[in-house]
């Protein structure tokens, strides 16, 4: 992208002094001090302490008590910011709710920016007024800003020192300034613009990074969530999937406070998710007030980007980035860096997407000839030694030793009804996963078998098909994935305990399910990595509940115990 040139300063204040020449003797002898205010407002690229600068020195400038300038929104009909000086903080926090600038004075130069000179501005009949605790202000003076050759702002005076009204020196003065200022302002607005997109492309490239990690999907969603939100400056990130029975259903939330929206689902006649689907963005102002917003996730938000993961003409799902209520407009350019990570967020996803399916691929190979083995081999090598044991049995006379072989070949007979178990597991699909939460916590424990060596114990309290949610059903079957494969990384167990429990009270009284994952192992190392229990927590925070470990159920309490559970 080429980045425009910035004009000389130097240029440019020759050019605006100029004006000053043949004028009086007392507006030549403050040239001095308007050089130096010039060169004071040019000394930074950070745009709001630029803008800060340009105030105080204004007011020195002026012999003004206050200034103030109105940033103009995009669509040039009021102000999208306010930066003050010789206000207290105090008093700030009293005024509460800062001018839109769609009234009053500040909508005056906003409508016609020209220089605006008043003995007292209470007396002008385009004044509104000043709000509760606003403090009195007579004698004002008001100039625009222009930034390349296009209004960016007004800077505003008022109150000049010891009462008296603003001179047309101040007047002069003041718009050299302002053309000073505009450059500086130009200069900080290509700095903060190049800045900011420095910082989606690192965000976009954390995104691609972390989706094609090979790591859980749910964990890169949430990266795509988390990133989104900071980048935006946002309240909150939400990533959307197209949900079974139509809409989009909310499966990421990034957020500074725990959000219960995960797994709503927008409906499909929302006038927001038929644009989405259909691959356009959507950008209010108020999602609280919205009549297209048809949930009640929307009320706590203010200005929001409602963005698809759109890639190669296929829409994967939907990004939101909401603003807090009374936050500022999102700019042009937040909307359209917002947009392309967007693109760039939903291309990795079909990237990742592929490489799974890959991986998924290679594992259903490798299941296919662990099974086949099984069959082939372990079970046939099983039945002839059980076969030799029954030989034996019947040609032995001593009723201890035949009992003893007839002993062993039962155990046979179980060894192989467990094997032919895994190797079903092993030959199913995902699409072939009954869905009820008991067979699939069992398909769980079955498919753990096989690289532990043994098969877990496990334990039902409840309905546990009955009163367990689709939703908290799933993470806790994600939960019980997480925890069975740290049981075989990383615990060296060689007993496992699963219990569900659809039938305790968790700690606010609401009814819950608790998941408890039982092992002997070696313990939690210390200072090792906890990234597996943090999955877990999150998950179960998510939700409204919990994750913790304790004490496992080896010898001295040897071992650990990983608890997660949720409401019902």
């Amino acid at each position: 992208m080429t980045v425009p040139e910035a004009p000389d300063p130097l240029e440019a204040a020759t050019q605006a002094t100029r004006s000053l020449q043949g004028l009086s003797t007392e507006l030549t002898a403050r040239v001095p001090q308007l050089l130096e205010a010039m060169r004071s407002v040019g000394t930074g690229l950070e745009l709001h302490s630029t803008l800060d600068r340009i105030c105080e020195t204004a007011a020195e400038l002026a012999g003004a008590r206050y200034a103030a300038i109105g940033v103009i929104d995009d669509e040039g009909e009021g102000l999208s910011d306010l930066v003050t000086h010789g206000v207290p903080d105090e008093v700030a926090r009293r005024i509460g709710r800062r001018p839109d600038g769609h009234a009053g004075l500040l909508g005056a130069l906003i409508r016609q920016p020209q220089t605006i000179r008043l003995a007292d501005l209470t007396a002008d009949p385009r004044a509104a007024g000043f709000p509760p605790g606003h403090p009195p202000m007579r004698t004002f003076l008001g100039v625009p800003i222009r930034v390349q050759g296009e209004i960016f702002g007004n800077l505003y005076l008022a109150e000049k020192h010891g009462g008296e009204e603003f001179t047309d020196n101040d007047v002069h003065m003041v718009r050299v300034f302002a053309t000073e200022a505009g450059i500086a302002i130009g200069n900080a607005r290509l700095y903060e613009a190049a800045r900011q997109r420095e910082r989606w492309i690192d965000g976009s490239v954390a995104v691609t990074t972390a989706l094609l990690s090979g790591g859980d999907a749910d964990d890169a969603l949430a990266v795509v969530a988390e990133q989104a939100r900071r980048l935006a400056d946002a309240a909150a990130g939400i990533v959307l999937l197209p949900a079974e029975e139509g809409g989009l259903e909310i499966v990421a939330v990034s957020s500074d406070q725990p959000s219960k929206a995960l797994g709503i689902v927008i409906p499909p006649e929302s006038p927001v998710v038929e644009r989405l689907l259909a691959g356009e963005p959507v950008f209010v102002t108020d999602a609280s007030a919205d009549p297209r917003m048809l949930s009640r996730v929307s009320v706590a938000y203010g200005p929001g980007m409602l963005l698809p993961l759109q890639s190669g003409g296929r829409v994967l799902g939907a990004l939101a980035t909401p603003r807090a209520r009374g936050a500022r407009q999102f700019t042009e350019a937040e909307r359209t860096l917002a947009t392309q990570f967007a693109s760039q967020a939903a291309l990795a996803l079909m990237m990742a997407e592929a490489q799974r399916d890959r991986e998924r691929l290679a594992v259903y190979e490798d299941r296919d000839r662990i099974a086949r083995d099984l069959h082939d081999l372990v079970i046939q090598r099983l039945f002839a030694t059980g076969m030799m044991l029954e030989s034996a049995q019947r040609k032995s006379v001593v009723p201890a030793v035949r009992e003893g072989v007839g002993k062993a070949v039962d155990e046979l007979d179980v060894t192989i009804q467990e094997i032919r178990t895994a190797i079903f597991a092993l030959q199913q699909g995902p699409a072939e996963a009954p869905s009820g939460l008991r067979t699939r916590v069992l398909r769980e424990i079955n498919m753990a078998a096989v690289p532990l060596g043994f098969k877990p114990a496990h334990r039902f309290l409840g309905a546990i098909d009955a009163v367990v949610g689709e939703l908290t059903g799933k993470n806790l079957v994600a939960a019980l994935r997480e925890a069975l494969s740290n049981a075989f990384r990383h615990a060296e167990a060689t007993r496992i305990e699963v219990v569900v429990d659809a039938t305790v009270t968790l700690d606010d009284g609401a009814p819950g399910v608790r998941l408890s994952v039982a092992d002997d192992g070696v313990g939690l190392p210390e200072g090792g990595r906890r990234s597996g229990l943090r999955n877990l927590a999150r998950r179960a925070e998510s939700l409204g509940g919990a994750s913790w470990c304790g004490p496992g159920i080896g010898e001295n309490d040897g071992g650990t115990t990983v608890v997660w559970e949720a409401p019902l």
